[in-house]
């Protein structure tokens, strides 16, 4: 399945462009990184993408076949690409959660052992198990994040959208959910996540395209994009931690802080770099 776009541009009513003609192909990598300043048009992106919003240039492409936008079409495609948004409050409207991720089943009228099975089987992808009898308006922010995707991933879609996943989530959640990524991608899932946490996209991304007022930077590998300080700085972003390591000091350029920390077998970091 793929989902592509060929010189996507749009603009909101009487407004200034929000996106300048973006040809950008998600196949390209297992994990995806839209990378961007706030206003760049990130979120703007993920709407024409599911066919929220349609572009008045250029097309949104899935499997080379142009977005039909029609109700029954967009249906269609809203069950091969989720998307999580950053507030999860957005997108719970029941108190239970079993309810809550059983909506869009029960909605296409599947039947009731076949929706138990996928929300068991969603409910275990994103560690939420243990609170799943609980009252949804007692959850954490981060517990909230994990039923959202949930619901997401039980249309068992080809895609999944995250908008800004580990916003407001304490190291530990955050650690959690970069494990919950991993854990959709080995599924066969491609995901495309929309970010500020620049260190996270770095860990978990394998191709980047960084987006300055709409419009397409540069793009590739994860170390190819974040090595490229001059453009970084021009569309508001800088490097992550681990590679200012490697162009500050010199260092290895290591993926992940446990690959660095294994290599220097716990050895002080800075006498190496002395």
């Amino acid at each position: 399945m793929s989902l592509t776009t060929r010189q996507l541009s749009f603009h909101y009513q009487a407004g200034e462009p929000v996106l300048h003609a973006l040809s950008l192909d998600f196949t390209r990598g297992r994990v995806i990184g839209i990378l961007g300043a706030n206003g760049c048009g990130k979120s703007t992106l993920f709407m024409n993408l599911l066919g929220v919003l349609k572009p008045q240039q250029g097309q949104v492409l899935w499997n080379g076949e142009p977005l039909k936008y029609d109700k029954k079409s967009l249906r269609q495609l809203r069950q091969q690409i989720s998307m999580v948004f950053q507030d999860p409050d957005q997108q719970i409207f029941y108190t239970d959660i079993m309810s809550d991720i059983a909506f869009s089943l029960r909605n296409l009228g599947m039947e009731e052992h076949i929706i138990q099975q996928r929300v068991n089987q969603a409910l275990a992808l994103v560690d939420a198990e243990s609170f799943r009898h609980k009252p949804i308006q007692y959850l954490s922010h981060g517990q909230k994040k994990r039923v959202a995707i949930a619901g997401a991933l039980v249309m068992d879609a080809d895609y999944l959208l995250l908008d800004e996943p580990t916003a407001g989530l304490d190291p530990a959640g955050r650690q959690q959910m970069i494990h919950i990524i991993e854990r959709i991608v080995a599924q066969g899932k491609r995901v495309v996540i929309s970010s500020h946490d620049i260190d996270l996209i770095y860990q978990v991304c394998d191709y980047l395209y960084v987006l300055s007022q709409g419009r397409l930077r540069c793009e590739g590998s994860e170390r190819e994009v974040f090595l490229q300080s001059p453009v970084l700085h021009e569309a508001g972003l800088v490097q992550p931690w681990l590679v200012k390591l490697h162009t500050e000091l010199g260092m290895p350029l290591y993926k992940t802080e446990q690959q660095l920390f294994a290599a220097h077998n716990g050895q002080p970091l800075m006498r190496e770099a002395l």
